[in-house]
Order: structure tokens, then C-alpha cells, then sequence
């Protein structure tokens, strides 16, 4: 018995198919991008959506054929055929679902998702109830098994190279047409390979037969509820939900949830460049203008760093004041050129809240592949460039290098050491006198902590200082370093050697507001006079908050300890407020004795000098290493002296020599004289 066809529902069969595909290859992107329950939902969504689709499209195709005789169906076996469809595509996503797929896992997901094709056919073909037997020609049969093979592993293919492109585009469309046609093609072949014998002492009707529109309407309905119920959740998904997950609130930019998603979606063998970029005085803005001007300021930022958003290179905000910049190729040069440009445009001038801000920016840059091993060194290595770049001045871009990487182990390494440095006593003291050069006498002395590592020697505290400060360290070390240089000099005491020491102090031990208890808790177990004791503090500390700290160095110097201010002249200028501070002398910073040949430095010392006199100020000069030293400070003024021409920092063994010499040599004076 022939057939014929009803081409406006074979049209709108077509439609379905090519719809259900485009929403598939949609939802395989949320496969990808999901993970853990919200996996498998969209998994199931897929299937659901894939696995009708093919369905209805498979049922309106046999609704518009017209056999000139009337057509019902066995209602178990149609839902066993949808149920066919569905269950393949879902083991088929199933399978190829992992990132690390390989062309077996395709070859089964394929062979599976085909096979439920072929049994949802002709599962459905058997759900017709009609006075007429269905015979099929095995060639075409052969033909349409192939087809459905086809089809399913081109959609698989399909899947796999769009699961990475959440958004719309025409490759996307002209793909899922493909996908569309080739599921009509397989059942319009299975079609063509039927054969229908009607029963003997069958009438034909020769009249037109009517189409089961209830039935036809149903089904059209159905699947299109499917498709837009599938559609509207991700529209939900895409731009609210995705919006929340991976964008910034503040700037609009990616956040660190897309960070982690580019690296996951790019080619684990791609090459890519880095940039690090952290703001300078972030934080400073924060604590005195208020954290909104924060955020507005970082939303200014933000939109500046927008213009730098191209195909290849895309701008994230992963933290507070940390943008990161990816660029999709690696040029040192180039990642070098745009770093500037962004520090150029970073620094210009912002106008927030009726206060006008100069901000400036570090960059580090490393350069690496996107393999997931790798992931965490690249960023780890522009983190250490950035760093690097602060302590190079700020506003700086630094390159990673290998040096780098050797010296962030080492520091790791000291880090990690540190901690049980003062339970195995590895720390020691030296002590560098002080020399008055106008009484020609010994003044006092200045007591540093030094480092002996049992496998590195000895560390220079410009090293492990700054550790320290980092760890929160150095107060438990400066307690000790207080506890010993004043048991010294109780010692030298003891012995008619009447000294003070002196010991630098962290901005850290001011902000417990213990700092008293401390010194007056370390002089009474040491037995020490206070006024044989002096600490030291730099010129920035008193910026951090001036009136807790003026509050607590009165309270100090009221017990009789004495203050000075070490590296005078080499931080934030503190000259306006000198004469708040309650300090009892400047010590300047051997980057003013290096210098003295400079008619300019000669000038600000001899300023500064006269500037202490006025304020009842000592001044010793740091760096003093020789003569012609002494003979320029003491022509402008400073006659209190520490450096390695009257002694470099020595064990308390150096010290006992170094002090038996200078009284020999003053006796050989006295007796010449």
C-alpha cells in the first residue's frame, strides 16, 4: 500500500528536530560547565530535551503520513519508544560527559544513542494499530540503522565542540540544522523501508484521510513546552544565575569562579601570559576615606581596565584590589607593552566622592601553559613578580624569572625555619658601638638580632626581618632581643662599664598596647636602670595612627627609657611632627654619609642638625666608615657617630677585645700627651 504525505507536518517535523538540536547543543555547555547535583540535572535536561525532540519529531513524521486508511496507537508501546530515546541520550551524555574524553567513549556513546534511535523507530512503527501488516526492505532497513549510527555520532561530535560555547551563534544554528536534517533523514528512510500489506477483505478508503489533529496538537504542544520550559531555564541560568556566579557585583568584570572556568575550557597545551595587577594604596584609601570610596574606586578601575578586554586577552577581579589579566599568547614583550599602558591608565587622577585620588599599580607577569598542574605555579609565579615589583617602588611591572622562583623557596624555607628559630636558639646578638667624637669616648651601643641557620650560616636580617614582620615573628623576637641586650648590659654594668643599648622596635609591638608592660617587665627582670635602655623606631610608624603612639612613647619615656628615631630622613617625611613626637634623638641614614661630597646633602644635614639643636634632639650619624666622614659631620654640626670606623657589630667575645683596645689607646695617648 502506498502513502503520501502531508508536507506542512513533515515541514513542521523538521522544524522540531532542528529546535530540539540547537536547545541540546545549548545544555551540553551547562554539562560541561556544572558540577556535582547541578550536573546531572542538566544532564537529565539534556537527554529529556534530545531524546523527545528526536520523538516527536519521529511522531509527527508518521502523523503526516496518509495511508488511506485509519491509524491508531498502542499507548505502552509509544511511551516505551520515547522512553528508548530518552534513556540513549542520556547514557550517550552520560559517557562522553568527562573533559578527558577519548574516541572510544565516542565510538560506544554513539553505537548507544543510535541504537535507541533505531529501537524508538521501529518500536513506534509497532505501536500503529491499522488493518494492515508492516514488512520492511532490508537494504533501506540496513540504511536507516546507518543513518541513525551517523546522526548520533555527528551529534556527540556536535556536543563536544560546543560544550565550551554557552552563547548563541551561527556555526551553533547551521550545526543544529545538520543535526535536524540527519534525524529526518534516518526516519523518513525507516519510513521508506516499510511495507504495507493490508489484511485480506480490507476496503481502502479513497477518500482524503483526515489527520488526528487532537492528536497531532498534543504532541506539537508538548514538545514545544519541553523546548521553552528548556530555554527559559537557561535564559534563568545564563543571566541571573551565571551572572551571580561568575561576574563581579562591583566592577561588572569576570570574578574568579570565570577565572577558573578559562582555564578549565582552554586547551591544556595553549601557552598563555598572566598579569598580576594590584593596587598600591588601596588600602590606605580604605581606612581613611571609608570602604565605599573603595568600592568606587575599584569600580573606577574596573571600568578603565574594561578597554583592555579584546578576543584574545580578557580582565578579571579576584579579590579586594587584585585584577588579573589572561592573554591568549606569550610574548614577554608584549605582556611587558600592555602592563605599562595599564599602569599609565591606572595612575591617572580619579575624582570619586568629591576627593581627588592618585592611585598607582604593581604588575607581575608570568608566562605558562593552562595545564592543570601548571595552573597554580603560573599564578603563584605573578603573585611573586607583583611582590617584586612593590619592593622595586611601586608602580612597577615585573617579569618572573627563575631567580625569583629560587628566592621565593628560600623564603619559603626561612619562613618555615623561623618559627622554631628562637626554641633552638639559633638567634645571637651583636652589638656596633656609638662614638661621641667631640669627648672622643664610647656613648653606648646599639644591640641586632643575627640569624646563624645550621644549614645556611648566617642570615642577614635583611633577609628574615622583613619575614618576620610578615608572620608576626618578630614580636617574640624583639622580646627576646630586649631580654638579652639589657641582661648584657646589666652584665658590663656589673663590671664599671656603665653603657646604654639601644634596640630597634616593629610597628607591630605598638598595636597590642602591651608595649609598655613589656619594656617594664623586661627592665625588672633584668635588674636594669631604665635610663641605660633606648629604643629605636622609624619615621613611618608614627603615620600609622600618630596619637596612639605619641600616647605610648610618653608612657615609655615617662619610666626613663630613652627613644630615637632610626633612618631619619629616608621614609615619609615625619619634620611636621617633631616636635610632638617625644623622642630624644635623630639617627641619620647612611644614605645622607654615603653622600656628603653633595653640597645638597651637606646642606640637609647641616639643616637637620640645626633643626635638633632647636628641639633639644641628639643626632647620630649611621655609616660612618672613615675619615674624611667624620671630618664633614663634625664640620656641619653631628658628633655622635656609629659605623665601621669606630666598629662594626661584634659578639660580646669582639666587643670585650674592641673595648680593651680603646682604653689601651687611650692611655697611649694620655701617656704621650
Amino acid at each position: 500500500m502506498d502513502g503520501s504525505y502531508n508536507f506542512y507536518i513533515v515541514g513542521l517535523s523538521i522544524v522540531i528536530a532542528i529546535l530540539a538540536s540547537y536547545s541540546a547543543l545549548n545544555i551540553t555547555s551547562k554539562i560541561s560547565d556544572a558540577s556535582g547535583k547541578s550536573r546531572f540535572f542538566w544532564l537529565f535536561g539534556g537527554a529529556m530535551v534530545m531524546g523527545s525532540g528526536i520523538w516527536s519529531m519521529h511522531f509527527v513524521g508518521m502523523l503526516a503520513l496518509h495511508m488511506n486508511m485509519n491509524v491508531k496507537y498502542d499507548v505502552a508501546l509509544t511511551i516505551m519508544s520515547m522512553l528508548a530515546s530518552v534513556v540513549s541520550s542520556f547514557i550517550a551524555f552520560y559517557i562522553t560527559m568527562p573533559r578527558d574524553i577519548n574516541w572510544f567513549k565516542i565510538a560506544i556513546g554513539g553505537l548507544i544513542m543510535g541504537s535507541g534511535i533505531v529501537t524508538m523507530h521501529y518500536m513506534g512503527m509497532e505501536a500503529m494499530i491499522m488493518h494492515a501488516e508492516i514488512s520492511y526492505d532490508p537494504v533501506i532497513w540496513v540504511l536507516s540503522a546507518i543513518i541513525a549510527l551517523a546522526a548520533s555520532y555527528a551529534a556527540l561530535i556536535l556536543f563536544l565542540r560546543f560544550r565550551n560555547h554557552s552563547k548563541s551563534s551561527f556555526l551553533k544554528w547551521g550545526s543544529a540544522v545538520i543535526m535536524g536534517f540527519a534525524v529526518c533523514g534516518m526516519h523518513y528512510t525507516g519510513m521508506m523501508a516499510a511495507r504495507f500489506e493490508p489484511h485480506s477483505g480490507m476496503i481502502t478508503q479513497h477518500e482524503p484521510q483526515s489527520v488526528d489533529l487532537f492528536l497531532l496538537y498534543c504532541v506539537t504542544i508538548t514538545i514545544f513546552a519541553i523546548l521553552l520550559i528548556s530555554w527559559g531555564a537557561m535564559f534563568f541560568d545564563r543571566h541571573v544565575l551565571e551572572k551571580l556566579a561568575y561576574q563581579d557585583t562591583i566592577t561588572g568584570l569576570p570574578n574568579r569562579n570565570e577565572m577558573n572556568r578559562f582555564f578549565e575550557s582552554n586547551s591544556e597545551t595553549e601557552k598563555i601570559s598572566v598579569l598580576f595587577l594590584d593596587l598600591d594604596q588601596f588600602k590606605a584609601i580604605n581606612d581613611t576615606l571609608g570602604h565605599h570610596v573603595g568600592d568606587m574606586l575599584v569600580q573606577e578601575v574596573g571600568n578603565r581596565l574594561r578597554q583592555f578586554i579584546q578576543g584574545y586577552q580578557q580582565v578579571f577581579r579576584i579579590g579586594g584590589d587584585e585584577f588579573l589579566i589572561i592573554l591568549k599568547q606569550s610574548d614577554p614583550m608584549y605582556a611587558q607593552r600592555l602592563a605599562e599602558d595599564i599602569l599609565q591608565k591606572i595612575k591617572n587622577v580619579y575624582f570619586i566622592d568629591g576627593n581627588e585620588l592618585y592611585v598607582t599599580g604593581s604588575i607581575g607577569i608570568s608566562i605558562g601553559s593552562v595545564h592543570s598542574s601548571d595552573r597554580s605555579t603560573l599564578l603563584k609565579n605573578a603573585d611573586t613578580a607583583m611582590y617584586k615589583a612593590k619592593g622595586l617602588g611601586k608602580n612597577q611591572q615585573c617579569l618572573y624569572t627563575e631567580e625569583m622562583g629560587v628566592q621565593e623557596v628560600r623564603k619559603m624555607e626561612l619562613e618555615k625555619d623561623l618559627q622554631r628559630a628562637l626554641e633552638l636558639k639559633e638567634f645571637f646578638i651583636v652589638y656596633q658601638p656609638k662614638w661621641n667624637v667631640k669627648s672622643n669616648r664610647l656613648v653606648g651601643f646599639e644591640a641586632l638580632i643575627r640569624w646563624n641557620h645550621p644549614r645556611l650560616g648566617v642570615i642577614s636580617p635583611l633577609e628574615f626581618i622583613p619575614i618576620a614582620e610578615e608572620t608576626g615573628l618578630i614580636i617574640p623576637m624583639t622580646r627576646w632581643t630586649l631580654e638579652e641586650a639589657c641582661k648584657q648590659c646589666r652584665a658590663w654594668k656589673e663590671r664599671g662599664i656603665v653603657q646604654p643599648v639601644s634596640v630597634n622596635l616593629s610597628i607591630r609591638l605598638f598595636h597590642g598596647d602591651n608595649l609598655l608592660e613589656l619594656v617594664r617587665n623586661v627592665l625588672d627582670k633584668a635588674e636594669l636602670d631604665p635610663h641605660l635602655l633606648e629604643l629605636e623606631i622609624t619615621e613611618s610608624m608614627v603615620l600609622h595612627d600618630v596619637n596612639d603612639i605619641i600616647r605610648q612613647l610618653e608612657n615609655i619615656r615617662a619610666l626613663g627609657v630613652k627613644v630615637s628615631m632610626d633612618d631619619f630622613g629616608t621614609g615619609y617625611s615625619s619634620i611636621g611632627l617633631l616636635d610632638r613626637i617625644p623622642i630624644d634623638a635623630l639617627k641619620l641614614d647612611r644614605l645622607f654619609t654615603n653622600d656628603l661630597d653633595t653640597p645638597s646633602k651637606r646642606a640637609i644635614i647641616n639643616a637637620i642638625v640645626l633643626m635638633a639643636e632647636n628641639l633639644n634632639l641628639d643626632v647620630i650619624a649611621e655609616g660612618v666608615e672613615n675619615k674624611e666622614h667624620i671630618d664633614f659631620l663634625t664640620g656641619l654640626g653631628c658628633h655622635v657617630m656609629q659605623g665601621y670606623y669606630y666598629g662594626k657589630p661584634m659578639d660580646i667575645d669582639e666587643i670585650d677585645v674592641w673595648m680593651y683596645e680603646q682604653d689601651h689607646k687611650a692611655e697611649t695617648i694620655e701617656v704621650m700627651g
